[in-house]
């Protein structure tokens, strides 16, 4: 069994961590930190760890005095706050898995200009694995520092990288992307009131959201992405608006995604001619670590790619888990077997 550690628990991405890793047979939950809530039990902000665990939070200082004591080491800490402290996390465990937004982007300057601040370690940028399977399997079976990237980066990245690869994409990619409200985290200020944000259509990133440079970087290619919050708690669900290259249409569009995801456990290919879920639906993902990914081709040789997933659990928490499956060279979906409800 391998001990793992949960710095920053408290949070939606940090209990979702914690459900996995909890019902996961190949690991046992050592520790989980929160400044906020030490000494109180997990189970309280997370209810539906009820009758699960015994654990407490302890103080996020406790990690470094604890030091030696896990194999792995998950960060679901603020971003912009990870990287001044990353040098001392990576000496705390054999591995460490971040889900913060503080090292997806190789380039300091990029980072800069998307999180608002200069990177303090640039240093160790270019020493973390992108933490997609799907993408970076190989690299990721022997890597100890893993980046997990944004849930809606990971969306665009699974529907645009294939036909990337397979040089059927030409020019800018714009992406529009829709978002549950627990993508706010769970100190969402007073615009994620339920007053507030019940009904709303809110569109809070109308030009340079900072997952367009994740998206932008794996596919080589320009983005441009635009974000709204919609009523539904989880899910994500992106439409990426292209130009295919070449003449290319339908045919090719479906053989790249098949060539790219075939054998693949958690992408499905859902681009049917009719039905109530022809296309990527989020809503049937919830608690899943599915992505859903599909096409549909217009005029002029325009398209739409679509991807769908939940926020927390592929776009996070779930895809944090699957790199570490792969990292210990267990089966993919170990301990991450749920796969979604209908209806919901």
């Amino acid at each position: 069994m391998l001990r793992v550690a949960v710095a920053g628990g408290a949070g939606y991405i940090g209990g979702e961590l914690l459900r996995l890793l909890l019902g996961h047979p190949r690991v046992d939950v050592a520790l989980a930190t929160s400044d906020s809530l030490a000494g109180r039990r997990v189970d309280g902000p997370h209810p539906n760890l009820r009758g699960r665990t015994d654990l407490t939070f302890v103080r996020h200082g406790e990690l470094a005095d604890r030091q030696g004591s896990y194999d792995v080491l998950f960060l679901a800490l603020p971003h912009k706050k990870t990287m001044g402290a990353m040098a001392g996390y990576l000496d705390l465990a054999r591995t460490v898995i971040d889900l913060s937004g503080d090292f997806r982007l190789r380039d300091p300057e990029v980072y800069a200009r998307y999180y608002g601040t200069a990177h303090t370690a640039p240093e160790l940028l270019g020493g973390f694995t992108t933490g997609l399977p799907e993408q970076h399997r190989d690299a990721l079976r022997t890597s100890d520092r893993i980046s997990v990237p944004g849930c809606m980066a990971t969306a665009g990245m699974l529907a645009v990288q294939p036909l990337a690869d397979a040089g059927l994409l030409d020019g800018e990619v714009t992406v529009d992307a829709r978002t549950g409200s627990s993508g706010s985290g769970v100190s969402a200020g007073e615009a994620n009131l339920h007053a507030e944000r019940s009904g709303a259509m809110r569109l809070f990133a109308p030009a340079g959201h900072r997952h367009e440079a994740e998206v932008a970087q794996a596919s080589g290619l320009p983005v441009r992405m635009t974000a709204t919050g919609v009523e539904a708690v989880r899910g994500v669900q992106v439409l990426c608006g292209v130009r295919l290259a070449g003449g290319a249409g339908g045919s090719e569009v479906r053989a790249a995604y098949r060539k790219a995801y075939e054998g693949e456990r958690f992408v499905r290919l859902v681009a049917y001619r009719r039905g109530a879920y022809r296309l990527p639906e989020p809503k049937i993902l919830s608690g899943s670590n599915y992505c859903d990914v599909g096409f549909a081709v217009g005029d002029g040789g325009r398209a739409t790619l679509v991807g769908a997933l939940d926020n927390l659990v592929k776009g996070g928490a779930g895809n944090a888990v699957q790199c570490l499956n792969v990292r210990f060279g267990w089966p993919e979906d170990t301990g991450l077997e749920f796969f979604g409800l209908h209806p919901n």
